[in-house]
């Protein structure tokens, strides 16, 4: 039997692929790294910290075809700035853009 002290509703992923994001209220799109995806988050490296709360659009876009893209609405739960100057942005899944 398998043990897991895992906590959440669901199991974190480690990912290294593109994402693209921007604010509900722009049309900027920017580009990151996503770095974990599970069921109900996401976090990603991005270039400047997000306000906690503030609602945003990503889509995350994976290495190989594959995989389809996945593009959702999230709310910025924390900003953490890295010695590099680029900010780990760890978000909720709010819903799922349909296709």
């Amino acid at each position: 039997m398998l043990t897991h002290d895992e906590k959440r509703d669901y199991i974190r992923m480690e990912v290294d692929c593109d994402i693209t994001y921007k604010l509900a209220s722009s049309n900027e799109t920017k580009t990151g790294r996503c770095t974990t995806l599970s069921g109900a988050g996401v976090s990603f490296i991005a270039d400047q910290a997000f306000a906690t709360g503030l609602a945003m659009e990503v889509s995350i876009i994976p290495k190989t075809a594959i995989t389809p893209p996945m593009t959702a609405f999230i709310e910025v739960v924390r900003s953490v700035k890295h010695d590099d100057d680029q900010y780990e942005i760890a978000a909720a899944i709010k819903s799922i853009k349909a296709s």
